[in-house]
């Protein structure tokens, strides 16, 4: 009796650590494909926002728990602009600026990246607008995304 309740209690500890005994957050921004998105940004004016990230990356976990989880920042990314994600450490084969390299070859020779979290603005033409290499709060990155509207006719032209 003693040895299955002992089992019993360890597989419940061992859900409430790993998070399984927890709902999880429904993922609120629509991520797609870097190339369906670049292929979608050709047909449409709206750029193309890319999250960089590690798994490793701390704060890239804090950024999907506490702001892309933000219904404000979700609707700005899904409904102005064309959200993806990539995996700094992939070896997958994008075009990044006109150039056919891995993912980890984007993120370090192309959009000369060495932080995480990341983001790269790019225009529908393929092209990289900007960088930025900051961790933020919903607040911070809603009004980045306000200010990256602003200068949207310009830079879709690129």
């Amino acid at each position: 009796m003693m040895s299955r309740l002992s089992t019993l209690l360890c597989c419940v500890l061992l859900a409430v650590t790993t998070g399984l005994a927890a709902p999880a957050k429904p993922k609120l921004v629509h991520w797609m494909g870097y190339s369906e998105a670049l292929e979608k940004a050709k047909n449409s004016a709206k750029l193309v926002f890319v999250d960089l990230y590690a798994d490793w990356c701390v704060p890239c976990r804090v950024m999907d728990a506490n702001v892309y989880s933000d219904p404000t920042v979700a609707s700005i990314l899904n409904t102005r602009f064309y959200p993806v994600k990539l995996n700094t450490d992939s070896q997958d084969t994008i075009m990044c600026d006109g150039q056919k390299k891995t993912v980890q070859e984007c993120y370090f020779q192309v959009w000369e990246l060495h932080a995480l979290p990341a983001f790269v603005l790019i225009a529908p033409k393929g092209l990289s607008i900007l960088t930025v290499t900051d961790s933020m709060s919903p607040q911070e990155l809603q009004m980045l995304l306000l200010q990256f509207l602003d200068k949207e006719k310009e830079w879709i032209e690129r």
